[in-house]
């Protein structure tokens, strides 16, 4: 793609604290940038399994208040965040914490915008809509995937049409991320493998992107080469504390790859099952990558045989194009070793499902920066593999 001659946006990300015993330090930091009556935004499991609980004693221990929200679903909807949004007025609220994956964060995110910008959320979809930032937010994870933690965008569904739909803006990014790998042991082996394929994918597509520049390519090629070494480990070893803390670092960083330069069709149609019919959005995206990959190819197969040598093939006297294939094969065995399904028919994904969703994939804001250029025709197709 060479060296992009056009003006690029690199985004400050949050201050980040990662590490074992990072998330002692909530109730302090909290402090440090104004809150003093926080939110925790987290969903059911964590809202009653008592982690939601030890979060708000940490901040209560630093002299602050805190209110437990656990409304935010998987693949969050307008009513999470209107719902959640009632409780931080009701009870007088000033801050926000999250606790949890990309559910959590980006049902809190939008929660944070309404309450300082006003409206609904529907009135910021799209880019550079939101013109106030947030309240004090730190973020707290407890899954290593989404980035969710550090980049400027919320994914929320409308539960009108069960189409979701991309905020994204300079006011999105939180103040202050959390990644405590010991937060993460608890995380089962599927959970830990869907999350993992969801921060390959934001390093693959950020690295074949549109906007892909020397900043994002050094990023999303390191995370590949954490994710293919560590991810499995993480899978077969959810108490293996090094392998936590590499595909925390590596979700952050492909995180911070993708916020700079964009990604690609495979979270364009990713996103549709998971809203249509509530698909784990890691487990889409591990389905789409190698598809997309294999239809991109055409475009940019000098970088996929990057990819490739970052996925640990040895591509020695190989052309571009086979280092490529045996890239996307790579993808596929690492997909198939960690337990994801081969197709989306056994998640119960539909064929007459799929004109709909080819539709509102062209429309996502990942479409564009895709390396190749796509239609609706080509979106049917891949949903058509995709089964």
């Amino acid at each position: 793609m060479g060296i992009p001659t056009s003006i690029n946006r690199f985004l400050v990300p949050p201050v980040t604290l990662i590490g074992c015993g990072a998330v002692q330090a909530a109730g302090e930091q909290m402090k440090a940038i104004g809150g003093k009556k926080t939110l925790i935004v987290t969903d059911k499991f964590l809202a009653t399994n008592g982690l939601a609980d030890r979060i708000k004693k940490i901040l209560e221990d630093a002299g602050g208040q805190a209110i437990i929200y656990g409304g935010a679903e998987p693949n969050p909807t307008d009513k999470n965040v209107a719902d959640g949004l009632q409780a931080y007025r009701d009870n007088g609220c000033d801050s926000i914490i999250t606790l949890g994956g990309g559910s959590s964060h980006d049902c809190g995110k939008a929660i944070g915008i309404v309450a300082t910008n006003g409206g609904t959320i529907h009135d910021y979809k799209g880019i550079d809509t939101v013109p106030k930032p947030m309240p004090p937010f730190i973020a707290i994870n407890t899954t290593a995937g989404t980035g969710s933690e550090m980049t400027p965008a919320a994914v929320i569904t409308n539960t009108e049409n069960n189409v979701k739909f991309v905020i994204w803006s300079v006011n999105v990014p939180v103040n202050i991320a959390i990644d405590d790998p010991e937060l993460h042991a608890g995380m089962p082996p599927g959970l830990t493998a869907a999350t993992g394929m969801d921060a390959l994918t934001h390093a693959v597509e950020a690295y074949v992107a549109a906007f892909a520049n020397p900043i994002s390519d050094g990023l999303a090629l390191h995370a590949i080469k954490l994710i293919a070494t560590w991810l499995p480990k993480a899978v077969a070893n959810g108490t293996d504390i090094e392998a936590r803390t590499a595909m925390a670092y590596a979700a952050y960083i492909a995180g911070q790859a993708f916020s700079s330069a964009g990604l690609g069709i495979a979270h364009s149609l990713a996103h549709q099952p998971g809203s249509f019919i509530g698909l784990p959005h890691g487990v889409c995206n591990a389905v789409f990558l190698p598809l997309v990959c294999e239809f991109n190819m055409i475009a940019c197969m000098d970088r996929y045989a990057d990819v490739a040598a970052a996925m640990g093939v040895d591509i020695t006297g190989l052309t571009p194009r086979e280092a490529a294939i045996m890239g996307i094969e790579a993808i596929k065995n690492l997909s198939a070793d960690i337990g994801i399904p081969s197709g989306l028919a056994e998640l119960g994904m539909k064929a007459e499902d799929i004109p709909k969703m080819a539709e509102w994939a062209m429309k996502e804001v990942c479409t564009p920066t895709n390396p190749r250029i796509t239609t609706v025709n080509d979106m049917i197709a891949l949903y058509k593999k995709a089964m």
